[in-house]
């Protein structure tokens, strides 16, 4: 039976993206490739060809400079359990100041925001100091957290300068990520700019290179050593394919905290100021955007535009039961991260197009009916969003007949904040009609209720019916 259940979207979060974070020691298992069994002696050489005769790859001389120079100001941070010096995640930093500030990713520190009684921060650095790190500020936004060492062990260091925002970089130009990937040793991956990515919220950098897990809040660098980005993000459907939050964004960050104190107790009320901003940014440039002209023959669906969002199609032909449907999914790739078990901030929509001519109205009607029931709107509570209120009504728009239910569930610990489900299907054919559904995380009420009713608006007749 086909469903509106976005297998995609679970799908796209949960393997194609991956914070260039580590948190688990899995990682080692699934990660590292296994030593060749000294028993199975060297590789064989290609045929005419001696150890000699092959010439090693060559090494470039502005990764081994700039690493040279930079090494002094790279440091891994590490989340310890308290009490113990186990760690639960590592990533990677930078110097930015000679007092001994750092940037780094607000997800790689994000345990400490969250939960400091059971969390403490360290770094290490190449040289083998270690240290206690203080969280002063994070903008969870653009992912971004500054802290600042608490000991005299970074202090003196010439910190890391950023690349003039007026500077910028063409397409093609070297750029070079450092970090400690896997929790392995402090590494430099040469790469190529390629721009800012395409239909993203917010700007990013795609950088064509390896990042890995235990890279995020390395710098990226251009050719001179200037930061030009920090590490975040890679895909893992594909390869080479990284990004970078631009380098404004950490020198907007440490010019707001450097002077703070450090933070003490959870942050969620921080956290709920910069979401509740980023949420109203995100519903009124929504909102201004009309829907897509529809291609349906009998109605107007609300397709969004794809100036931040992706959408994707296919159609199946009918199956053994006659039933022949197509479908659209379009999702934003902005997520909020705000822990290992939340990300938020985003919108989705998608919908079902059913002929069911061949089954006869009975038939069709049950089937219909069916994939409208199997919607999931998370009936339980968990430990991060109450259970879902929904309300299921008629409407009617402009004789069209829609059955819709709208569904709202409150974030726990992120005070005025809501996810919203909207279920839409028509009612006005026996043997086809569609569904759709739109869902949008991390609102508030006033917005939730507005982008409802845009939605519902998006349905309609067409105007050659």
């Amino acid at each position: 039976m086909p469903g509106m259940k976005s297998f995609f979207g679970w799908l796209r979060r949960a393997a194609v993206y991956g914070f260039a974070g580590l948190g688990m020691a899995a990682v080692w298992a699934q990660s590292l490739p296994l030593a060749q069994p000294p028993s199975q002696g060297a590789p064989a050489l290609p045929p005419g060809e001696t150890a000699t005769s092959l010439s090693a790859p060559p090494v470039s001389a502005t990764a081994q400079r700039l690493y040279g120079v930079t090494r002094g100001q790279l440091v891994q941070v590490r989340t310890l359990l308290k009490g113990q010096a186990s760690q639960a995640s590592v990533g990677s930093g930078f110097v930015v100041t000679a007092e001994g500030h750092l940037i780094t990713n607000y997800h790689v520190v994000s345990q400490v925001a969250l939960e400091p009684g059971r969390y403490r921060l360290v770094y290490s650095t190449d040289d083998g100091r270690e240290g206690p790190l203080q969280l002063l500020a994070f903008d969870a936004i653009h992912d971004l957290a500054l802290v600042r060492a608490g000991d005299a062990g970074l202090q003196g260091r010439t910190p890391l300068a950023f690349r003039p925002s007026g500077r910028s970089l063409a397409k093609g130009e070297r750029i070079y990520s450092l970090g400690n990937p896997l929790d392995v040793g402090f590494a430099v991956v040469e790469g190529n700019y390629n721009g800012l990515v395409e239909r993203s919220f917010y700007p990013n950098i795609f950088f064509a290179g390896a990042l890995n897990a235990g890279m995020s809040g390395g710098p990226a660098l251009d050719e001179q050593g200037r930061v030009i980005g920090v590490n975040v993000a890679t895909r893992r459907d594909g390869q080479l394919v990284s990004f970078l939050v631009p380098g404004r964004y950490a020198e907007e960050l440490l010019a707001q905290g450097r002077d703070a104190k450090a933070i003490e107790g959870p942050l969620y009320d921080r956290l709920s100021e910069q979401l509740l901003a980023h949420q109203q940014r995100l519903t009124e440039r929504f909102l201004k955007q009309p829907w897509r002209e529809s291609t349906h023959a009998r109605y107007a669906i609300p397709v969004p535009q794809e100036t931040f969002m992706r959408c994707w199609g296919n159609s199946t032909p009918a199956d053994t039961r006659g039933l022949e449907f197509e479908r659209s999914e379009c999702e934003m790739d902005t997520q909020i991260f705000i822990s290992d078990w939340l990300q938020t901030g985003g919108l989705s929509v998608r919908h079902e197009a059913y002929d069911g001519s061949r089954l006869g109205s009975l038939r069709f009607a049950a089937q219909y009916s069916a994939s409208f029931r199997n919607e999931s709107f998370g009936g339980r509570a968990t430990r991060h969003r109450t259970v879902p209120q929904c309300e299921e009504r008629f409407v009617d728009r402009d004789g069209l007949a829609l059955r819709a239910v709208l569904c709202m569930s409150a974030y726990r610990k992120l005070t005025g904040l809501y996810d919203l489900s909207v279920l839409v299907a028509t009612l006005d054919q026996s043997t086809a009609g569609v569904q759709g559904r739109f869902d949008a995380r991390g609102v508030d009420f006033k917005n939730a209720m507005r982008l409802a009713a845009h939605y519902l608006q998006g349905y309609g007749w067409t105007r050659s019916r």
